[in-house]
């Protein structure tokens, strides 16, 4: 079952173009990552997906037109953006209160067992907790809605490390238990890559790589390779080199591992350095093309 259909979406605020022809697609019960520089468009993404922004081309989230069925979508999807917004005066008690009255799919029994596996307490005012705690109150009364789409724009920014493991293991046991579709972005890529079932670049509006890890895993490798076999790996084509404590390594798009192995180590790249590549050789693309 496909949960995301998107053809052609395009989306200008005054001259900016925000979407420029994305293509996407993700079926049911699946994690994509859709990871972009600042400014690539993802949040455009995420709110058109929602029905919170118009665009241009078709689009089609679990059965609905979202601009034109967003009542009927939001009781199926939730979405937790950079920032908490919940009321700074407002109890915790009082906010499981509110869900409770306005979401006829809250599980409130679900959303206090969330909530006592921390350190909120459900007297504590908002302005009382901190960043972190916020975002886990967050996270509690979000999971706790019975939704089949979970959208995730930067859910840990500005959190310590111990957070924003807690956030992701919440989640990632969310899924298996409910199999949920996911649709996160995130800058720290490298805490999210053993979540992700499916990977999406943007830039400048438009998907420049998607697929599911494992064929990201099967198309792209990475070798590191000792001086004395640069120049054979050169010759190879790699798309992106950097030195590493004296060795080259370089990352190859479609070469046969097989190879690669007789040079130096091969390995699958990490998102990170994979992102690092692909971005590398799009503006190498789009310089050439403008030269």
């Amino acid at each position: 079952m496909v949960c995301i259909e998107a053809r052609g979406l395009r989306k200008r605020f005054g001259t900016a173009v925000a979407l420029d022809g994305v293509d996407l697609r993700v079926e049911a019960g699946r994690i994509l990552g859709l990871i972009g520089p600042n400014g690539a468009g993802k949040t455009t993404v995420l709110h058109a997906l929602l029905g919170l922004v118009p665009v241009e081309g078709e689009l089609e989230v679990l059965g609905h037109d979202p601009w034109a069925e967003r009542d009927r979508l939001l009781a199926d999807a939730t979405f937790i953006a950079d920032v908490a917004v919940l009321p700074r005066w407002m109890r915790v008690c009082q906010a499981l209160d509110y869900v409770e009255g306005v979401h006829p799919r809250f599980e409130r029994a679900r959303a206090e067992a969330l909530i006592d596996q921390s350190d909120i307490r459900r007297g504590s005012r908002v302005r009382e907790l901190s960043k972190g705690m916020v975002t886990q109150l967050h996270l509690a009364l979000v999971l706790a809605i019975d939704a089949r789409l979970l959208v995730l724009d930067e859910p840990t920014l500005g959190l310590d490390i111990l957070y924003r493991k807690q956030f992701y293991d919440t989640l990632l046991a969310d899924f298996f238990e409910r199999r949920r579709t996911i649709v996160v972005t995130t800058h720290q890529v490298e805490e999210i890559e053993d979540v992700l079932t499916d990977l999406a670049f943007l830039r400048r509006g438009r998907i420049v790589l998607d697929g599911t890890m494992d064929q990201i895993a099967a198309r792209f490798a990475e070798l590191e390779a000792g001086p004395g076999e640069l120049a054979a790996a050169r010759a190879l084509g790699p798309i992106h080199e950097r030195q590493l404590f004296g060795k080259g390594v370089l990352l190859f798009d479609g070469v046969e591992r097989e190879r690669l192995a007789v040079l130096g180590e091969v390995r699958t790249p990490s998102v990170a350095d994979l992102f690092v590549a692909v971005m590398g050789r799009e503006s190498a693309a789009a310089a050439g093309a403008a030269a």
